[in-house]
């Protein structure tokens, strides 16, 4: 019987080292140091902005596909990204982000559904943000805590991953791309 709690506990101890050593938990800021092309906010945040994804529920299978036009404005180190989106089944959602450089690596932003501040950093051609979110009451009001990573490419596509959780359980994923929304021909 021993045996069987030393075995139990050995397995619980090592899928709780994945998940701080071996996961997307496990990324820093500096991991991407150096790396290129550099991330801007006000650059690559700036414009109009189309983005398509997906988000995963608790079981890893997607549970909606989105798509989304984003408006970045900028005056110096205060930006604003404005966000609607388009659900599949056809909800609507509208977000405002306030983006407030602190120092070149370092922001802040908020948001009608941000609970307090996101924090966030820059990091070669990365951007990791922190924050609570409080999700709409037909998706069942829960907050949770998010962690957005995005990802520069080299041709100025933007790679976001995020993951939400609830008391430390991941329950949901979205993966989404984003890019200069193309323009309409003359």
């Amino acid at each position: 019987m021993k045996l069987i709690a030393a075995l139990l506990l050995l397995i619980v101890l090592a899928f709780a080292a994945r998940s701080v050593w071996l996961s997307f938990r496990a990324q820093s800021p500096a991991d991407y140091a150096g790396t290129e092309p550099a991330f801007s906010l006000q650059r690559h945040l700036s414009g109009d902005l189309l983005c398509e994804g997906i988000i995963y529920g608790p079981t890893g299978r997607v549970t909606s596909r989105f798509t989304a036009r984003m408006v970045g404005d900028w005056e110096g180190d205060t930006g604003t990204l404005t966000e609607a989106f388009t659900y599949a089944n056809g909800r609507t959602q509208n977000r405002k982000w306030t983006l407030l450089m602190q120092d070149a690596t370092h922001f802040t932003a908020t948001a009608d559904d941000i609970i307090g501040e996101a924090r966030g950093e820059l990091s070669g051609a990365t951007l990791k943000m922190s924050y609570r979110i409080r999700l709409p009451e037909d998706a069942g009001g829960h907050v949770l805590d998010a962690t957005d990573w995005l990802y520069l490419t080299g041709d100025g596509v933007i790679i976001n991953r995020s993951e939400m959780r609830k008391f430390g359980i991941k329950v949901a994923e979205l993966i989404a791309t984003m890019r200069p929304a193309p323009t309409a021909p003359e």
